[in-house]
Order: structure tokens, then C-alpha cells, then sequence
């Protein structure tokens, strides 16, 4: 039986073989691998993750976990530390986060939602509100 986590490690695999490029049914997403700290180990963690554009130091990622009724691992590492590190193609780089409040969050969720449907599918599935998080680049 395959893990999340033996899943995730081939897509990480992947993606740092191919300048954050990934085939299958990732194939042409926008895709960045997510490092935080765990909130209980304190063990650096690394997700990958779909995100939105938002400007040149900003994105926005969305904690969907597939419309599970809770939230994921990397959404409670960045509620304990919200600074993080992020991949994206061949470049790396720290961010802040920040866990965006409903007004903020509704136009991102919306426009990301009707680019990718998945998204929609994964919040019928969920009885929760599923947060977006945006990630500012830390200069």
C-alpha cells in the first residue's frame, strides 16, 4: 500500500530533478515544495503544494488535505511558526505566512476554484472552510 508520504516523496523527487516541473496528474500545475517545522518534533517537514501567483514576492496556498475534515500537517506547522521556506522551479527562498481572513480569502479561493476544479470537488467534500494561506517573500 503506497503512503501520502511515499507519494509526496516521489513528487518532491521529481520535482527537484525537473526545475519544479512534475508529470502525471500534476502535469503543468503550479506547484512549490513547502518546508515547515513540525509543531510537535520541531523536525523540518517538506510538503508539496499547489499554489497561486498573487505578485512577484507573494503566493497563496490552500489547505484542502482532498476535502478531508481536517486540516493538514503543514497548516498547523505554520499556525505555530509561520515562517517557512518554499521551492519554486529552481529557486528557494524564506516566506512569512499568514492564514487569510474571509473577506482576503474569498476572491483567491473563488478564481482558484474555476482554474482548478479540483479544488471545488474537495470543498463539497468538507464541511469545514478551507483556509488559504499566503506566503511573502522575506527579503
Amino acid at each position: 500500500m503506497t503512503t501520502t508520504g511515499d507519494w509526496n516523496q516521489k513528487i518532491i523527487e521529481e520535482f527537484r530533478a525537473n526545475e519544479g516541473q512534475v508529470g502525471g496528474q500534476l502535469q503543468g500545475a503550479p506547484l512549490l515544495l513547502l518546508h515547515t517545522v513540525g509543531a510537535r518534533s520541531g523536525k523540518e517537514r517538506v510538503t508539496p503544494v499547489m499554489y497561486r501567483r498573487l505578485d512577484d514576492d507573494t503566493v497563496a496556498v490552500f489547505a484542502s488535505k482532498a476535502g478531508a475534515p481536517t486540516n493538514p500537517d503543514w497548516y498547523h506547522n505554520l499556525l505555530v511558526n509561520p515562517s517557512a521556506t518554499v521551492e519554486i522551479g529552481s529557486q528557494t527562498y524564506d516566506v512569512t505566512s499568514r492564514v487569510l481572513d474571509d473577506d482576503q480569502r474569498e476572491p483567491i479561493w473563488t478564481k482558484h476554484k474555476a482554474e482548478y476544479p479540483g479544488f471545488a470537488e474537495y470543498e463539497s467534500k468538507t464541511s469545514r472552510t478551507i483556509p488559504v494561506v499566503v506566503l511573502k517573500r522575506r527579503h
